[in-house]
C-alpha cells in the first residue's frame, strides 16, 4: 500500500510540525519499520529503528497492537513511549504522521528547547523524530477528535522525548501516558493517567506540564538522570 505524505496547520505553539508521512488506516495497527537516520539512545541502549503504534504509542524492536493500556511498571520485555496509550481508530478520522528531520529549523528549535529544560547540558540535536496523532477518534466513538504528539530528540549521547497535548476528546475508557524501559529499570507515568482527569476539556495532559509550557512533557532518556 502506497504511503501519502499529509501536512497540517495546527495553532499551538508548543507543538512540532505536524507533516510527514501518514500511517495506514487500521483498527490497531502500525506504521511499518522506520528506519531512523541517526541512532536514538533510550536509557542505553541504541536504536536504528522504530514503530509509529496507532493506539498512541512507540516501539523499537517490533510493532505493539495492544489497544488496552496498562499501567507502568510494566516488568516487561519491550522498551515503550507512550504518550497517549488508549484504544484509537484512524479508519474514520484523523491521521497518524511521522517525519524526521537532520538538519534546518527543526534541529534548531529541538536544541533551543532542550538547552532550555535542561540546562548546562550544552546540548546540539542532530535527529529529531516527530510522530503525531492528529484528531484521531476512539474506537467506537467517531467524530471524537484527539491530537497529541511524540518528539524524539538526539544528540550523540544524549536523548529526550517531548509529548505534546492539544485537544483531547472526552472518553470513558482509561489512558497511559508515560514510558517504560525493558524491565522496567526506568518508568514514569503522567499524573492523571487511568483518572478521569486523563480526557476533555480538563484534561491533566493538556493543562499541565513538567517544563513550564502547558501541554508539554519532557524527560531524559538517560541512565543517570530520571526525570
Amino acid at each position: 500500500r502506497k504511503l501519502l505524505n499529509f501536512s497540517y496547520s495546527f495553532s499551538s505553539d508548543s507543538f512540532y510540525p505536524i507533516s510527514g508521512t501518514a500511517s495506514p488506516p487500521s483498527d490497531d495497527g502500525s506504521s511499518p519499520k522506520i528506519l531512523l537516520e541517526r541512532p536514538f539512545v533510550y536509557f542505553g541502549k541504541t536504536y536504528d529503528n522504530i514503530y509509529v503504534n496507532n493506539n498512541g504509542h512507540l516501539t523499537f524492536n517490533a510493532s505493539y497492537d495492544s489497544y488496552s493500556p496498562q499501567r507502568f511498571p510494566l516488568y516487561g520485555s519491550r522498551d515503550l513511549i507512550a504518550p497517549f496509550w488508549t484504544d484509537l481508530d484512524n479508519r474514520r478520522s484523523g491521521s497518524v504522521l511521522y517525519n524526521q528531520y537532520t538538519n534546518g529549523s527543526v534541529l534548531q528549535q529541538a536544541t533551543r528547547d532542550i538547552n532550555s529544560y535542561f540546562p548546562n547540558l550544552s546540548f546540539s540535536a542532530d535527529l529529531v523524530f516527530v510522530a503525531t496523532w492528529y484528531e484521531v477518534a476512539y474506537l467506537s466513538m467517531t467524530g471524537t477528535k484527539t491530537t497529541f504528539q511524540a518528539v524524539l530528540i538526539s544528540g550523540g549521547q544524549k536523548s529526550f522525548v517531548l509529548f505534546n497535548y492539544g485537544s483531547i476528546a472526552s472518553a470513558t475508557q482509561s489512558v497511559q501516558a508515560g514510558y517504560d524501559t525493558i524491565n522496567s529499570i526506568h518508568h514514569f507515568t503522567i499524573p492523571g493517567s487511568f483518572s478521569s482527569s486523563a480526557t476533555g476539556n480538563n484534561s491533566t495532559f493538556s493543562l499541565s506540564s513538567n517544563v513550564n509550557v502547558t501541554g508539554r512533557w519532557a524527560f531524559q532518556n538517560s541512565t543517570k538522570l530520571k526525570v
